[in-house]
């Protein structure tokens, strides 16, 4: 699951990148709405972040008070991707099974395993650029691609050739 894991995050982390790039030309009130939607996909990986480090976060709600600058938010969900994708480099099999207790944002405690909450918040957040890749096509703003398949074989392009060489050591 480790080299899985570290696919999938590069995808995250590729698509956070393609998306955030393709908000430039959209028009305001659409900009801001595009921007408040991956705001909160990236406050509540930033709280799974620290759910993860057992250690605490600032934030009361799963969003800010105020929408971030296009910059801005492509500043954080930068670093918080690179974290992500080295915090998953370095986890062991045993590592992924570890349950973690929490405290969601509501109240209520939650409890799950690493493996469980970074397959959360990888779906939490493309679920959430679906909504502003419609939110471009709404546009006439070609939405990026984002699928796992082609940031696969854009990312390790031999996998075209099929060879058996291709496929990646696991």
């Amino acid at each position: 699951m480790g080299a899985a894991l570290l696919d999938l995050y590069g995808y995250h982390a590729w698509a956070n990148r393609d998306l955030l790039e393709a908000l430039e030309p959209l028009p305001d009130p659409a900009a801001s709405t595009a921007r408040r939607i991956l705001n909160h996909a990236f406050v509540v990986a930033e709280i799974f972040s620290a759910h993860l480090q057992s250690t605490g976060h600032s934030h009361k709600v799963d969003n800010t008070n105020e929408t971030p600058s296009l910059e801005s938010l492509r500043q954080g969900v930068t670093a918080l991707d690179r974290w992500y994708l080295n915090y998953v480099h370095h986890l062991s099999s045993g590592d992924l099974a570890e349950f973690v207790p929490f405290v969601f944002t509501d109240g209520d405690k939650g409890y799950m395993s690493r493996s469980e909450i970074l397959m959360h918040v990888v779906l939490h957040t493309a679920i959430h650029r679906g909504e502003v890749e419609r939110l471009l096509s709404q546009h006439s703003i070609t939405p990026p691609w984002d699928t796992f398949a082609v940031y696969l074989h854009s990312s390790q392009p031999a996998r075209r050739r099929q060879e058996p060489s291709a496929a990646p050591e696991r």
